[in-house]
């Protein structure tokens, strides 16, 4: 069976891809969000407890069905660490806290194999079921830069111009953080920031996304941005939880 990434197709024809992050390391998280109708999984090895077999454990039990992909969010720009998720299993990257052309120039060379990257070539679960792996990785992992700071958005039309990267992912508390503006998403400096990287991305033909959560998704697609995630495993667990417990609540009143 042929690796064929369907959210490159999808931000290609300039559609909006929605998936989740995950944070809890068990595979009966990724087995049931896979089929909710997310397009996409971010396993979040920068901020949660989750180590490579873990994530390779998890990746495989959504094997079954195409609809839902992997991603892999590393904890920084390692070539070791890029090489060996998508060996693992990952459709793609999220590189964090990238701020340069040249930092980019990295991401893109970690995740192709000669002559247009580096990639060391060894794939293991990757390629268990696609014997021309090898032939068409290049062209269907997806890239995706994290726009987490002033100085990345100062320089992201230089990131943008990169070729290989796919998205360009606003990370909203750490770019708000570096802008001075803590969590405070409406500020002016926060919204300019957002438009500088709608702006460069529609420029080089590369998806804008960033990370929403339930409120703030809807808004985050009308100002342009394709690849989103909403929330994550944590915040759907502990809403629906609430949201049974206050159903229980009303009615014993």
């Amino acid at each position: 069976m042929e690796v064929k990434n369907p959210i490159k197709a999808k931000l290609k024809a300039g559609e909006v891809s929605v998936g989740c992050w995950i944070t809890i390391g068990h595979q009966d998280i990724s087995e049931r969000l896979a089929n909710v109708g997310f397009d996409w999984l971010t396993f979040d090895m920068e901020h949660a407890p989750l180590e490579r077999e873990t994530v390779q454990f998890m990746i495989q039990s959504m094997s079954y069905q195409n609809e839902c992909v992997p991603i892999v969010r590393i904890p920084w720009n390692e070539i070791w660490m890029i090489k060996h998720v998508l060996d693992i299993g990952a459709y793609g990257v999220v590189i964090p806290l990238i701020g340069t052309k040249e930092d980019t120039k990295k991401v893109v060379s970690y995740c192709k194999y000669p002559p247009e990257g580096v990639r060391g070539c060894a794939p293991r679960h990757a390629a268990f079921r696609d014997k021309d792996y090898i032939k068409t990785a290049n062209d269907e992992v997806l890239v995706v830069i994290q726009i987490e700071t002033e100085e990345a958005v100062r320089n992201i039309d230089e990131i943008c111009s990169v070729k290989g990267v796919d998205v360009c992912f606003v990370g909203p508390t750490d770019l708000s953080l570096s802008l001075g503006v803590l969590g405070q998403t409406d500020h002016p400096k926060f919204r300019k920031a957002k438009q500088e990287v709608v702006k460069a991305c529609r420029k080089w033909g590369v998806a804008p996304g960033m990370f929403c959560s339930v409120e703030t998704i809807n808004e985050a697609v009308e100002e342009g941005f394709q690849f989103v995630s909403l929330a994550s495993d944590l915040s759907h667990l502990i809403a629906g939880a609430k949201a049974a417990l206050n159903k229980v609540k009303t009615h014993a009143k």
